[in-house]
């Protein structure tokens, strides 16, 4: 008897964070990429929804296929905010338009490229932050626990902390930092008004103020130097934790990688190691997986 051999899947990889949504479709000879808003379910759930299937259609269109092809897609989905079990469970009720989807959270799939699939841990420190470590088929999170409650050492974090200090500063209650009149400059506004002009802010508002703070502290204010020096702490500790706990190395990930590894603990970054692929990767390895597996248990 001959078995029916099995069209190749296209698979879909969804990155989803805080500020972006990329999207990777791969198949035979096919490959495209699309980059969406922001996918956080946690902040914005019907936001998140409509930034992966904005990304996967612009990833569709850059493989050169048409739209209706969204139907036949296996995606990989990794999110940011899905590790709180209520979110997981909102989108895993999706009536989402792909052929199969599975679901996991984006420190998951960042793991899982960072190191090929192997075991390892990362670090994430972008608009929000987490540690995850995989080592012999046991997973750990670290941090992650949403923005304003967590995400230390983020770029959310360094703009909320660099507001808090430049409020204590024009209140005469705080050290003097340049950071009051960085603030003042880049919201345009005066004094007081930098409350009401952050009011109902998002993660990601926050965010873009942390590059006030490094600049601050590289110019050498040490209100910003001792926001920055927390936050590397907080992350720094984080990876030791991890490496305590079998890692041999860490990855650092995320839009503000490169510069607050420059304040991380020495005899941590020893142990930092380049990723191998980028987090869509990881996701579509996710896909590829489970499918292969669901697929074998059907036989």
């Amino acid at each position: 008897m001959t078995c029916k051999q099995q069209p190749t899947p296209l698979y879909l990889g969804i990155d989803g964070g805080g500020s972006k949504c990329k999207a990777r479709i791969q198949g035979l000879n096919v490959a495209g990429t699309g980059t969406a808003g922001p996918a956080n379910p946690f902040q914005n759930l019907e936001q998140a929804k409509e930034s992966i299937i904005d990304a996967s259609l612009l990833a569709l269109a850059d493989a050169g296929l048409p739209k209706t092809m969204m139907s036949e897609l296996v995606a990989g989905v990794g999110l940011a905010g899905v590790n709180v079990p209520k979110f997981m469970d909102l989108m895993q009720r999706w009536d989402h338009p792909f052929a199969k989807m599975y679901l996991t959270t984006d420190i998951h799939i960042a793991c899982l490229s960072a190191h090929g699939g192997e075991n390892g841990a990362v670090i994430v420190a972008g608009t929000g932050s987490v540690g995850y470590a995989c080592i012999d088929g046991k997973s750990t999170s670290y941090g992650g626990h949403g923005f304003p409650f967590g995400d230390k050492g983020s770029g959310a974090w360094l703009g909320l902390e660099a507001i808090k200090a430049a409020l204590l500063y024009l209140d005469h209650l705080g050290p003097e930092t340049c950071l009051l009149q960085d603030i003042e400059q880049n919201l345009e506004v005066n004094g007081l008004d930098i409350a009401e002009a952050m009011a109902g802010a998002r993660t990601r508002d926050y965010g873009s103020l942390a590059p006030l703070v490094l600049s601050a502290a590289d110019s050498g204010d040490i209100v910003a130097r001792g926001i920055i020096e927390d936050g590397a702490a907080y992350l720094s500790e984080m990876a030791s934790r991890m490496l305590a706990a079998g890692a041999d190395g860490f990855c650092l990930l995320g839009g503000l990688a490169d510069n607050i590894s420059r304040w991380m603990a020495p005899e941590v970054i020893e142990f930092l190691v380049e990723p191998k692929q980028e987090p869509d990767y990881g996701a579509l390895l996710f896909a590829m997986t489970h499918y292969e597996r669901a697929s074998r248990e059907e036989e």
